[in-house]
């Protein structure tokens, strides 16, 4: 069952295969889903600053009557912090939003403030800044672990460059028919875990002939084959729902893709359009 195998991070710590993304969901509904989620049995919670549901993603872990020790969330420092003064308030910012100890994780939600994504300037030193600010909560023990998401390579080997923590893991955009193969490698022998975020190519795949044909072929769902694609790949996936149904389909991966059929998956052509989703940066 997949829900309660784990990954071992670099340092030892072990976090969930597959985790509930949150993104886009507000308010009470997030409150009510992080609910459903857990008591079907998921262990793992991405959020981030920017999604502005922190506080329901933590009260909802609360009022579950899971321990504390058996969750897992992530959070993700907004992309604008690009100094360390302005990083260690918004850390402990989280902190006082959730009412917790301590988060699992924290990591940098992309290297570039979201208004410059994409652009020639990689804030080089503004991430490096950040990443000490991580690095000292880290120390402090008030986060498990440290991570980056949307790093290139040689956003990477900035912060190789001069961390003392190496980071942990690095969420990207990966699913059928975007598969940066060279930056996924790259990051996996720096060490780094990666997690998988829109594994269902925030549901633009359901359009896909070839992969719905696939899915009935294995007797599974679309979302299911996607799911399934990156735990092949050895990713962590992070499929978003708010719907408990949809949250227990996900979960449903106990079967294997043929090397022939992950090949095929593999060397899908391109998404070029995510619809409603194409106006945020990381689609574009």
């Amino acid at each position: 069952m997949i829900l309660q195998e784990t990954f071992t991070l670099a340092n030892g710590v072990e976090i969930p295969k597959l985790g509930l993304g949150t993104w886009l969901i507000e308010g009470p509904d997030a409150e009510q889903a992080v609910k459903e989620a857990i008591k079907l049995g998921y262990r793992h919670i991405d959020t981030a600053q920017d999604y502005g549901n922190e506080a329901e993603v933590a009260a909802a872990m609360k009022a579950s009557g899971v321990k504390r020790e058996e969750l897992f969330v992530t959070t993700k420092l907004a992309a604008q912090y690009k100094s360390y003064e302005g990083a260690v308030e918004a850390i402990n910012g989280s902190l006082e939003r959730m009412g917790l100890d301590y988060i699992d994780m924290m990591i940098i939600h992309s290297p570039q403030p979201w208004g410059e994504f994409g652009q020639s300037d990689r804030f080089f030193l503004g991430n490096q800044e950040a990443w000490r600010a991580l690095e000292e909560a880290y120390e402090a023990g008030k986060l498990r672990a440290i991570g980056l998401s949307n790093f290139t390579e040689a956003d990477i080997d900035n912060i190789l460059e001069s961390c003392k923590v190496a980071p942990m893991v690095n969420q990207i955009l990966v699913h059928v028919s975007n598969t940066p193969k060279a930056l996924i490698e790259y990051s996996q022998a720096k060490g780094m875990l990666v997690e998988a975020y829109s594994p269902v190519g925030h549901g633009e795949l359901f359009k896909n002939e070839e992969i719905t044909k696939m899915a009935d072929k294995y007797g599974v769902s679309v979302p299911q084959l996607c799911i399934r694609y990156d735990l092949q790949l050895g990713l962590l996936p992070l499929p978003k729902t708010a719907n408990p149904a949809h949250m227990q389909n996900n979960a449903g991966v106990n079967f294997e893709i043929s090397d022939e059929d992950m090949a095929v998956l593999e060397g899908m052509e391109t998404i070029k359009d995510y619809g409603d989703a194409s106006v945020f940066p990381v689609y574009q």
